[in-house]
């Protein structure tokens, strides 16, 4: 498939996934939402490629939800709680599919990464970036709960449950610095080494038994505990659909 917002070409084992909207910092629109699902379905049963490195065209990784799109902030139909839920849905599955392929994901975080883009990052299994990266839970400054795609599952499990809680419930930037101190990031690179030390790890990821790759990840999922991811981003859907509508409709 020939995909316009996105990339994907593979060097030997390795895929670089490249979200490739440089003009708005790789917002996601619903041509990129459905682009980077259909991607990622297709890795399930690609046996050539081993690790993915994921990474952000231009000067950042992903500014989030496109919300400069007007079919995105004023479909033709409205909102509706069952619209927004259902919406929601089809944003939140493609983290569950980025768990769900067999590759460890490398993000080479090359710049900001707000809102879904910050979810992006969480999904991936390991982060690298660069002295400019930042993050932001953009969604609790917008009005809407601030656990989205995943974040409430994800975060505290990579830096524990103060420091999740911390970002998600300010909404404040979480800059590279802090993001390495407390493990969400781990390595900082000078730009113009963050994507050869990513093709190096996963190169040498790469060079694992293909089912010894696959299991690891599967029990790093498995052997933390607590609610499914799944079963954290459909209540994280739920309580994104109910204060969407809430802001839509004034009530």
């Amino acid at each position: 498939m020939d995909y316009t917002t996105i990339q994907f070409e593979r060097q030997g084992p390795v895929g670089i996934l490249t979200l490739n909207r440089p003009d708005s910092l790789n917002a996601i629109n619903f041509t990129m939402r459905d682009e980077f699902t259909h991607c990622l379905k297709e890795r399930v049963d690609d046996l050539e490629t081993r690790v993915i490195v994921l990474t952000g065209a231009g000067r950042g990784f992903s500014a989030g939800l496109d919300i400069r799109d007007p079919e995105i902030m004023t479909p033709k139909e409205g909102y509706t709680p069952k619209s927004a839920y259902e919406n929601q849905r089809r944003y939140s599955d493609f983290i569950l599919f980025m768990r769900r392929i067999p590759q460890p994901i490398i993000g080479a975080i090359n710049g900001v990464a707000v809102g879904a883009g910050f979810s992006i990052a969480m999904a991936c299994d390991v982060r690298l970036g660069v002295p400019k990266t930042r993050f932001q839970a953009a969604y609790i400054n917008l009005g809407f709960g601030g656990a989205d795609m995943g974040s409430s599952w994800l975060l505290p499990r990579a830096v524990g449950t103060g420091n999740a809680a911390r970002y998600l419930l300010t909404g404040d930037f979480l800059d590279a610095t802090e993001a390495l101190r407390i493990g969400f990031l781990q390595a900082v690179l000078e730009p113009e080494a963050l994507m050869d030390e990513a093709m190096a790890m996963a190169r040498n990821m790469a060079s694992k038994s293909p089912l010894g790759l696959r299991v690891t990840k599967e029990a790093l999922d498995r052997n933390t505990g607590g609610m499914s991811l799944e079963d954290a981003i459909r209540l994280e859907d739920r309580n994104q659909a109910l204060t969407i509508a809430q802001l839509v409709m004034g009530k």
